[in-house]
């Protein structure tokens, strides 16, 4: 599966409300509305569930993640397609998301330094 990531690095492609959007698998989509509430202040319901990639447009998006994610928000106002490529990358937003997605700082690692080369 290629991936694809979005502005903050997750690979929104093995992300299971994409799948779910990509492969019309409603089960999935009730099972991921049902883990992501279980783990976040916000009850989902599988409707809510329905996304192509962060930086996708047109949508749609998962609703609360777009209102929510400040990450998503600063790259769309800079406009960069990630953050990688913003000048203030390792700025204190995508800092603190990096602690808790280490495999995500590795995928904005990867992206710098091949624009380096």
């Amino acid at each position: 599966m290629p991936e694809l990531i979005g502005c903050c690095g997750i690979n929104c492609a093995a992300c299971p409300t994409q799948i779910a959007t990509r492969t019309h698998d409603e089960a999935l989509r009730a099972r991921t509305a049902a883990e992501w509430s279980r783990s976040s202040d916000h009850v989902f319901t599988p409707e809510e569930l329905h996304c192509v990639g962060c930086m996708v447009e047109p949508g749609p998006h998962v609703d609360y993640y777009e209102a929510s994610c400040q990450i998503r928000k600063c790259a769309r106002s800079r406009p960069v397609e990630s953050c990688a490529l913003c000048p203030d990358y390792g700025c204190p937003t995508i800092a603190a998301f990096q602690k808790d997605m280490p495999e995500a700082r590795a995928r904005l690692d990867a992206i710098r330094a091949a624009r380096r080369s």
